[in-house]
C-alpha cells in the first residue's frame, strides 16, 4: 500500500517549467518562513543587546551565552536529526515550533527582571544562576531553530518542488530572501525599541514571539495537507526508523560514517568552517563594537547594510551560475570572501595601535563586503548537497552538518573568552581568517576533485599564440571531457532569474 500511495505521489513530480507550484502553497510556505525567521533573527539580536544593556564593558557573559547555545546545538543535533527522519513530518515542526517560543517568552521575563532588579546580578553567585538560566533558555532555542531550518530548507522545499530543479532553486532563493529581509529589518527595529527602553524592547519582542506561533503553525500545517508527498513519504521514513532504532549506537556510528564518505561532504565541511568567525555581525562583533562606542542603532544599521549585500548575493550567484556552475560559483564566492576576510584581519593587525577608529572602520567595511561572497558559496553548496542527498539521510546528514557548524561556532566564541578584551579582539580576527582559508583550501580540492582542475589555464596562457608551423593541432582528452563536464553541470543548474 505505501508502495502504491509513493508512486502515485511521484507521478505529481514534473520538470515542466511550465507547471508551477500552488500559489496558496508557496505564499502560506513563505509567510510562516517569515515569521519564524523574524522571530529568530530578532531575539538572536536582541538577547545581545539585553546582555550588553545587563552586564556593561564585558564581553564574558555574551560569549559564555553563545557559546552554551552552540555546545547544545553540536552534542543534541546528531540524535534529533536521526528523529527527524523518522518522525513525521507536520509533528516535528510543531515539536521545533514550542521548542523556540516557549524558550524565548521565558527568556523575556528572564531579562525583564534583571533589568528591573539590578541587584539579582550584580553579586557573583547572582551572575551565575541568572546567565545559567538564560543559556539554558537559549540552548533550547537553539535546536528548536536549527530543527526547524533542517526540516523546512532541507526537506519540506525539495518535497514541494516536486523534482523539478527551476521550482527548487526559485524556493532557495526566495526561503534566502526572507531570512535576509528579516535579518535586515528584524534587529534595527528591536534596536530602534530598544534606544528608546529596553524593558519595551523585552516586553514586545515576548508578545510577538507569543502571538505568532499560531499563524505560523496554521500556515504550515495548510502547507502539509496541500502536498500529498509531505503526507506520503511520512510511512517510509517512520519504517526506516524502526530499523534504525533497534541498534542506536550502530546507527549513530553509520550516519556518522556515511556523512563523512558522502560525495557532498566537502561542501558541508566547507560551509561549517565559516562558521569559525567572529568576522561577522553576530553577538562578539555586536558587543565588540558596541564596547568601542557604537550605539545599537549604528550597529542595526550597520547590520542592515550587510544585509543588502548578503540579499545582493541571491540575485548575483544565479547569474553567475548560470553561465558557470554551480561548483564554480561557490568557488568564486569562496574566493572573494577569503580576499575581504584578509583585508579586515589587516586593517585590524596593522593599523589599529596608530588609529584604532580607522582600523575599525575598515573593519565594518571588510565584513560587510565579505558577506557577498559568503552567501554566495552558500546558495552554492546548498544546491549541490540538496542535489546530492537522497531524502532517506537528509535529516541526518543536514543535522550532522549542523552540529559541526555549531562545533565551530563554539569554537569562535571560545576565542572571545579566551581573548576577552577588545584590545585583543585581533586575535581572535586573525583565528576567523585562517578558518575561512582553511574552508577555501578544502573546497579547492573538492573542486579539483570534481572538476580535474581549478580553473583552464590553457585559455589564458596559449590564447592569440599561433601554432608552430607544420605541426597539427589536437584535441586534449582531459580537456574535452571536462568541458563536457561543465556544459553538463551548466545544464542541470537551472535559471534563478524569475526567484
Amino acid at each position: 500500500m505505501v508502495c502504491h500511495e509513493h508512486e502515485a505521489s511521484e507521478q505529481l513530480v514534473t520538470n515542466d517549467p511550465d507547471v508551477s507550484i500552488d500559489y496558496n502553497v508557496r505564499w502560506r510556505l513563505y509567510l510562516s518562513h517569515a515569521l519564524s525567521a523574524w522571530n529568530s533573527r530578532m531575539f538572536e539580536f536582541g538577547a545581545f543587546l539585553f546582555l550588553a544593556s545587563i552586564w556593561t564593558d564585558d564581553l564574558l557573559p555574551a560569549s559564555v551565552y553563545a557559546l552554551a547555545r552552540s555546545a547544545a546545538a553540536a552534542a543534541i543535533l546528531p540524535w534529533l536529526g536521526s528523529r527527524l527522519d523518522r518522525l513525521a513530518r507536520l509533528a516535528s515542526i510543531r515539536l521545533s515550533l514550542l521548542s523556540q517560543r516557549v524558550p524565548v517568552a521565558l527568556s523575556c521575563i528572564g531579562f525583564y527582571l534583571l533589568l528591573r532588579i539590578p541587584s539579582a546580578h550584580d553579586a557573583l553567585a547572582g551572575k551565575v544562576v541568572s546567565l545559567s538560566a538564560l543559556s539554558i533558555l537559549a540552548c533550547v532555542e537553539k535546536l528548536g531553530a536549527s530543527t526547524n531550518t533542517i526540516a523546512i530548507e532541507r526537506d519540506w522545499v525539495v518535497i514541494i518542488a516536486g523534482g523539478n530543479e527551476a521550482h527548487l532553486a526559485t524556493l532557495n532563493a526566495q526561503m534566502r530572501r526572507i531570512d535576509l529581509c528579516c535579518k535586515l529589518v528584524g534587529p534595527l527595529a528591536i534596536s530602534l525599541v530598544d534606544s528608546y527602553s529596553t524593558r519595551v524592547a523585552v516586553v514586545g519582542m515576548g508578545a510577538f514571539t507569543s502571538v505568532s506561533v499560531l499563524a505560523e503553525y496554521i500556515c504550515i500545517a495548510r502547507v502539509y495537507r496541500s502536498v500529498p508527498g509531505l503526507r506520503t513519504s511520512r510511512e517510509r521514513r517512520e519504517t526506516i526508523g524502526t530499523d534504525h532504532a533497534a541498534r542506536p549506537a550502530v546507527s549513530a556510528f553509520r550516519s556518522v560514517t556515511k556523512y563523512v564518505q558522502h560525495s557532498a561532504f566537502s561542501p558541508s565541511l566547507s560551509l561549517a568552517l565559516l562558521y569559525l568567525t567572529v568576522v561577522s555581525f553576530s553577538g562578539q562583533f555586536i558587543t565588540y563594537l558596541l564596547a568601542t562606542g557604537f550605539s545599537s542603532t549604528s550597529v542595526a544599521l550597520l547590520r542592515a547594510v550587510a544585509a543588502v549585500f548578503e540579499l545582493s548575493a541571491t540575485w548575483a550567484a544565479p547569474l553567475i551560475a548560470k553561465r558557470i556552475g554551480a561548483v564554480r560559483t561557490g568557488l568564486w564566492s569562496l574566493n572573494a570572501q577569503l580576499a575581504f576576510i584578509a583585508g579586515a584581519c589587516t586593517c585590524l593587525w596593522f593599523t589599529s595601535g596608530a588609529t584604532p577608529r580607522l582600523a575599525t572602520i575598515g573593519l565594518i567595511t571588510c565584513t560587510i563586503l565579505s558577506r557577498t561572497g559568503l552567501w554566495g558559496f552558500d546558495l552554492s553548496a546548498q544546491l549541490i548537497i540538496q542535489d546530492e542527498v537522497k531524502p532517506d539521510l537528509r535529516g541526518t546528514f543536514s543535522s550532522l552538518e549542523a552540529s559541526l557548524q555549531n562545533i565551530f561556532e563554539m569554537l569562535a566564541f571560545a576565542s572571545t573568552i579566551i581573548f576577552p578584551s577588545t584590545s585583543q579582539f585581533k586575535y581572535p580576527v586573525a583565528i576567523s581568517a585562517g578558518a575561512v582559508t582553511l574552508s577555501s583550501a578544502v573546497y579547492a580540492c573538492f573542486v579539483r576533485g570534481r572538476r580535474g582542475h581549478l580553473m583552464h589555464l590553457d585559455d589564458y596562457l596559449c590564447r592569440g599564440k599561433a601554432g608552430h608551423a607544420g605541426w597539427t593541432a589536437v584535441n586534449n582528452e582531459d580537456d574535452v571531457n571536462t568541458a563536457n563536464d561543465d556544459q553538463s553541470e551548466l545544464a542541470s543548474y537551472p535559471s534563478r532569474e524569475t526567484a
